[in-house]
């Protein structure tokens, strides 16, 4: 009779994960006809003129974001996005499922890749700076715009930076942000596609006042840092060294500053 009974206990587990995965599988297959249904490659609310180069030539066009996708470490070298003042809005959108990029050739990374593995699904472009629509929201949940991210890092002095940011974008009304991880010297991988672990992440913001540029560049440890934001600001040209990628192609001469 024990045996009988933990042998049933067994079974009424199994179904019951075998009852969920199902139940979140038709979930996430819904979300992504959905997203699907949303997207319009045309429709982008900013320029291109302020696009970076892409060291892969895989650039993938949602409708209020841009990534360049890098296979060899399973995730964007960056994304970039233009941040108006009025899209500053807070709203009680249900987190969806992260799914796969269908845009990107070949294949953004499953999220299982982090499951247990220690490191957070951290956004590129946060999912709080597209609270103004629910479909700009949603399309944040692209397995193409994450990376690893230490937990102690995302919630603190990277969402710091994400607060400041929107300060940023109140202040001149609109900007332009680019962000993304140093992937040429992650040496730590996760899950079974080998999702690189970024040692250090990068954001850039720009502003057009009048007739001119400002830009103010960060480079900031993937760990945990009570330090204030303005220590970690750098050169444009140190993140360009680092990654490769020329990140305002058109713009010459354009200089990072701490008076931003």
């Amino acid at each position: 009779m024990k045996n009988y009974i933990v042998l049933s206990l067994i079974g009424f587990t199994l179904l019951s994960c075998k009852n969920e995965i199902k139940e979140q599988n038709q979930v996430m297959q819904h979300q992504e006809s959905t997203f699907l249904a949303n997207q319009n490659s045309t429709d982008s609310t900013y320029t291109v003129a302020y696009l970076p180069t892409s060291t892969t030539k895989q650039i993938v066009k949602h409708r209020y974001y841009t990534l360049s996708y890098n296979e060899k470490f399973e995730q964007a070298e960056w994304v970039a996005y233009e941040l108006k003042k009025e899209y500053l809005k807070n709203a009680n959108y249900k987190r969806p499922y992260f799914i796969d990029d269908p845009k990107v050739t070949t294949g953004s990374a499953d999220w299982r890749n982090y499951k247990k593995s220690g490191y957070d699904k951290g956004h590129l472009c946060p999912a709080g700076d597209m609270e103004f629509d629910q479909n700009a929201y949603n399309d944040t949940f692209y397995t193409s715009n994450i990376s690893p991210q230490d937990h102690d890092f995302n919630s603190g002095i990277w969402n710091r930076l994400e607060q400041k940011t929107r300060y940023w974008s109140s202040k001149y009304n609109d900007i332009y942000v680019v962000t993304g991880g140093i992937l040429k010297d992650s040496d730590k991988k996760i899950g079974t596609e080998k999702v690189a672990v970024p040692k250090y992440f990068y954001k850039i913001i720009l502003a057009k006042t009048g007739k001119e540029h400002k830009a103010i560049a960060f480079l900031v440890p993937n760990e945990n840092s009570n330090k204030s934001l303005y220590d970690f600001v750098v050169p444009i040209e140190t993140l360009e060294q680092m990654t490769g990628i020329d990140f305002f192609p058109n713009l010459k001469n354009l200089k990072a500053t701490k008076d931003f």
